[in-house]
This record gives C-alpha cells, structure tokens and sequence, in this order.
C-alpha cells in the first residue's frame, strides 16, 4: 500500500510537468497551420507590399502559408489592437509601419494597447527614408540654399503633408524644432495630392518618404536636398544625408517591422527572426523593395524594441510641441 500511495502521489506531479511542457512542445512544432499576417493598411501601398512579400518568403521557409490579412481603420489602430488581443502562439502577428509608435501620441485616451508593451519585437524588414524635396516655387538646388531661405522668411515658406499628424507632419515638426526654424504646414487628405501640389508650384516643400517621390525626383520634376537617414540612399547616391549637410542627428527614416503578441514563446520568435533576416538579406527581396523606393532593414529583438520606445518618446514630445489633438 505504501507503494502504491507514493505512485498516487506521484501523478499530480507528473501531470503538472506535463501540461508545463506543452508550451514549449507547441513552439517546437510551430507552425503546424497557417499564420496571419495584419497589415493595418489597404492593399497596394508599402506596408501591404512588404506584407506580402515577406508573407512569401516565410510561407516557403517555413512550409505553411502566411496570409495577409488586411484590417484597415482608425489609423491602423484596429490591426494593432487586432494583433494585441490576439493569443501570444505564433499564428497572429502584425506588420507594423512607423505610424505604430505614433498611435499613444495621437489616441491614448482610446487605445487597448500599449505600442510597445503589448508586443514583441521581430525584426524591422524595410524603411524609405524620408527625403526633403522642392518644387518650382521654391528654385533651391541645395539644402544650405534651402535653409537660408526659410530663414529669411520665417513662417512664410511652406511644406505640404499627407495630413496633420501624419508622419510627414512629424517630421517635418521635428526638423522644424531641431533646426529653430518656422514654416507654415499645408495638410492634405493625402500624399498623392501633396506631391501633385508641390510640382504645380502651390507649395515649396514636402518631407515625404522616397517611394511616394523617388519617379518625380528621377524626372526632374522634383528636387531633392537631403536624406533623412544615416547612410545615402542607394537609389539617390548623389543626396547627402542631413547629417553631411549639418543637421546632426536628424532622421525620420519610415519602417515596416514585424510584431508578435507579447509573451509569444521564444523559440517562435527565434524562427521569425531567422526567417525575417533571411528574408531581407534576400536578393529577389533588395531588388523588389528598391524598385518602391524602399531599403532592406533587419534590426531584430531588443534593438528593435529600442527604437519603438524611443520613437514613441519622441512623438509624444512632438504632439505636445504641436498641440495635436485627435479625440
């Protein structure tokens, strides 16, 4: 009987390691069926684009399909809020663009989330520097020419973005403050009318990022001063960046990264960074992303991680700096 009891005993004991064990099972065996893929966007813009191009490079890596789905809404808030909520196993993830840090700026009062905390970090896939451009009401063929010019009408000259709190909006909200410089700011619904405008001469300048630009600046129509990155852009190696034309420090580069649920297993997020710095080491992927006017990016993990919070940091300086008010 003693034997016996101490077999009994033993069983709660052998289940509980059991059941414990599972998690770690599951993301050993991961994915055993399809993985989604929220993009807070429409189809056919770079977030989605990147999507799904990532989304084919991990269905064949990793030999189940990656599905794209798209959750436009609320400026992108019900994709992350989609993705948040969702459980922390692998099949629900998000890909995110710069907007994402931008969301506590702008919605604090409606968001369920926390835009760093309620994820984990992946990887960033791609970023399109942001780049300052000039049109033909302001006949500038340099950055330093430029800014002698804003400074010698302060508040007069203007720039065009796809809409107030936008991260054009930031920024240029943010070269503004760096550079003690004031310029008045022309929303638009859109960045496609900003850039019509900004050729037909009825505003001078834009920050827009270099895919929304990039066949306007190659047919001069558009001129381009400065890229807000560290490096030049391959795809405008004659651009200094503002760091050679004296801004230190300056960057408003636009990312596209992939997020996991908080608390997703570790050996899963392993696999997705594997695949995701595969994914933009790639050939066919560089190729593909600088034909929109986009560079590989694969900062992965804690890195990563870093740069969400700082940029959530920054915005929410910048939103109190411009009083911008969305709820």
């Amino acid at each position: 009987m003693k034997y016996i009891r101490c077999t009994a005993a033993a069983i709660p004991l052998f289940a509980l390691f059991a059941l414990s064990a599972l998690p770690a099972a599951h993301a050993q065996t991961w994915p055993a069926k399809p993985v989604r893929l929220l993009v807070g966007f429409s189809a056919g813009g770079p977030t989605d684009v990147v999507a799904r191009a990532f989304a084919d490079h991990a269905s064949r890596a990793l030999g189940q399909p990656f599905i794209v789905d798209n959750k436009p809404g609320a400026n992108t808030i019900l994709a992350a809020e989609a993705a948040a909520s969702a459980p922390a196993d692998g099949y629900t993830l998000l890909l995110g663009a710069t907007n994402h840090t931008m969301i506590p700026a702008l919605y604090s009062a409606r968001v369920k989330f926390d835009a760093v905390r309620s994820f984990a970090p992946v990887c960033s896939l791609a970023v399109s520097p942001t780049v300052l451009v000039v049109g033909p009401s302001m006949p500038v063929g340099s950055f330093e020419a430029f800014l002698q010019a804003v400074k010698a009408e302060p508040g007069k000259r203007t720039y065009a973005t796809p809409g107030s709190g936008s991260s054009g909006h930031f920024a240029s909200a943010h070269f503004t403050r760096m550079t003690g410089t004031s310029m008045n700011h022309i929303p638009y619904k859109g960045a496609a009318q900003a850039i019509t405008d900004l050729i037909g001469g009825q505003v001078d300048s834009s920050f827009a990022t270099l895919g929304s630009v990039l066949a306007q600046v190659k047919s001069g129509k558009l001129t381009a001063l400065a890229v807000a990155a560290p490096q030049r852009s391959a795809l405008l190696p004659n651009v200094p960046t503002f760091d050679e034309v004296g801004v230190k420090g300056y960057t408003a580069d636009a990312w596209y990264g992939l997020l996991a649920p908080a608390n997703t297993p570790p050996q899963i997020l392993a696999t997705l960074r594997r695949v995701a710095t595969e994914f933009s080491q790639a050939p066919g992927t560089q190729e593909k992303l600088r034909a929109m006017g986009l560079e590989p990016q694969n900062k992965c993990a804690d890195a990563f991680g870093a740069q969400l919070a700082g940029e959530v940091k920054l915005y929410g300086e910048l939103a109190k700096t411009l009083d911008l008010k969305t709820e």
